[in-house]
């Protein structure tokens, strides 16, 4: 059995849920998640917690390093399933603390922080400037070759996954380890409608991606669980990220919700977490494992609406068109994933420590995904080296009493997909340099521009964001636009 000393870790990310899809949080959520509500009766809710980007590729590097990505040169955006690694070599991640501390570690599922691929003898390719998806370009890849930079080089003794996103980066092919057990062999220039052409590997379906994941992820818990060591499970789902089309969904997941195809694929989450909650009871290792649930950033508004050719419907404005079902993913936040908006970052996360005893319990302290690192670091007692994890403030005195206690987080830095950042401080929340969402998707809002007007919103008295009062409080934009320059520079304590 695991070492009783130390807890086991399982930490489970979705990819685009929304605090409206989750029922603890909003009850209105026409997606059915029991396994998640149960989860959070039994531990902790916290009601105000973010992620540090509002899309993919920033957030998950947050999530593993407690670095702001925009640290990093990625200033805005995500990378392409091809790019290089954007964990620096040296950099402490949550899985390289743990192994060094006596774990076994394993990330399953969407990887989306580069990787080194090589091209084929005789070929130069610049993977800096890695393409989307580009035929020539993907045809000089050597895709036998062994993979560097991923998840075997931050601390993770096993990878089962994909480079990029599953169901719109290329390419689309599973990676055991640091090779493609089945190499991508085919280009496919007839994508669904969100994904993009790519090469992927014979008999590859985007709709099987998450039950593969999930199969891994429990046969890898099973194995674990009878073990000498503890372990430390990063299980990074692709659902419910787009597309989102019946076909997408798998047949048993189907009309489970009653927010079409995309809320349809907020349950497969749910029900991928319950699998992995199953395989903990089954290993006799629930009451010594600490599991954390949360989402990389805000969710879309819905269902893309397709024209009659099976292209995106535009509207007047050339933005695209969503079909919501009644639903709001964003659990009446305003904006959605890519926005400097709440709707944009804020996140569900919810945790239930080794023998809980927490029973429901709502935590209303603020709190970011990129605080992960050393909150889990002081319920597991790893100590944290200089300069790991320099913007994370640990949160773990909230769910033992065993943890030191720790100041509380007064402000979190936020980062939309245009490279927009706003600050969150108490009640109030500034947004630099743009009037707009901040970013894709629509409403669309473009990159930041110097000496602009931005938005000031008192989330007390103003939740929805509708009144700004940027004009009005020029000694609030002033203070908290000397603290955000000061946290950029580097200069001032995370909390």
């Amino acid at each position: 059995m695991s070492d009783p000393l130390r807890p086991n870790v399982v930490v489970i990310v979705a990819d685009d849920i929304g605090v409206g899809d989750v029922g603890c949080y909003h009850p209105a959520s026409k997606v059915p998640t029991p396994n998640i509500d149960a989860l959070a009766a039994q531990g902790v809710r916290f009601a105000d917690a973010h992620a540090a980007a509002a899309v993919c590729t920033p957030s998950r590097y947050a999530l593993l390093t407690g670095r702001y990505a925009w640290r990093t040169p990625l200033q805005r955006g995500v990378i392409s399933g091809y790019a290089p690694p954007l964990i620096e070599p040296d950099r402490p991640t949550l899985a390289s603390l743990l192994r060094d501390a006596g774990y076994t570690t394993a990330c399953v599922g969407k990887w989306h922080l580069g990787m080194e691929f090589r091209a084929r003898p005789g070929v130069d390719l610049d993977f800096a400037r890695a393409p989307y998806t580009d035929r020539t370009f993907e045809a000089a890849i050597d895709f036998d070759a062994r993979l560097g930079g991923g998840p075997l080089a931050v601390g993770f003794d096993h990878f089962f996954g994909t480079a990029g996103c599953p169901t719109c980066h290329a390419p689309y092919a599973f990676i055991e380890d640091d090779r493609f057990p089945v190499p991508p062999q085919e280009f496919d220039d007839e994508p669904v409608y969100t994904s993009r052409e790519g090469m992927r590997a014979p008999g590859w379906s985007h709709r099987d991606v998450d039950v593969a994941f999930t199969e891994r992820a429990v046969a890898w818990i099973e194995e674990q669980a009878a073990g000498p060591r503890p372990f430390f499970l990063y299980l990074a789902a692709s659902a419910p990220h787009e597309p989102c089309t019946t076909p997408l969904v798998p047949p048993f997941a189907r009309g489970r919700s009653e927010a079409g195809p995309r809320g349809d694929l907020a349950w497969l989450y749910d029900w991928m977490v319950g699998r992995v909650l199953d395989a903990l009871e089954r290993g006799g290792v629930a009451d010594r494992t600490l599991v954390v649930v949360t989402s990389d950033h805000g969710a879309l508004p819905g269902d893309r609406v397709l024209a009659a050719d099976g292209s995106v419907m535009l509207d007047e404005a050339g933005e695209e068109v969503y079909r919501t079902y009644g639903h709001d993913p964003s659990g009446g936040w305003r904006g959605s994933k890519g926005h400097a908006w709440e709707g944009g970052h804020r996140v569900p996360l919810v945790v239930r420590p080794p023998e809980s005893r927490l029973e429901g319990a709502v935590d209303e302290r603020l709190v970011s995904l990129v605080d992960l690192v050393p909150t889990i670091a002081g319920l597991t007692g790893v100590p944290l080296p200089t300069g790991a994890a320099p913007d994370g403030v640990a949160f773990a005195s909230a769910l033992s009493p065993h943890a030191s206690a720790s100041p509380e987080r007064d402000h979190v830095v936020l980062h939309s997909e245009a490279g927009v950042f706003g600050l969150r401080a108490g009640r109030w929340k500034l947004i630099e340099g743009t009037e707009g969402s901040g970013g894709w998707p629509p409403p669309a809002g473009g990159p930041p521009l110097p000496g602009a007007p931005g938005q000031l919103y008192d989330l007390v008295a103003d939740p929805g964001e509708t009144t700004n009062r940027y004009a009005e409080r020029p000694d609030l934009v002033r203070d908290m636009g000397a603290l955000l320059d000061a946290v950029r520079r580097g200069d001032r304590a995370a909390t």
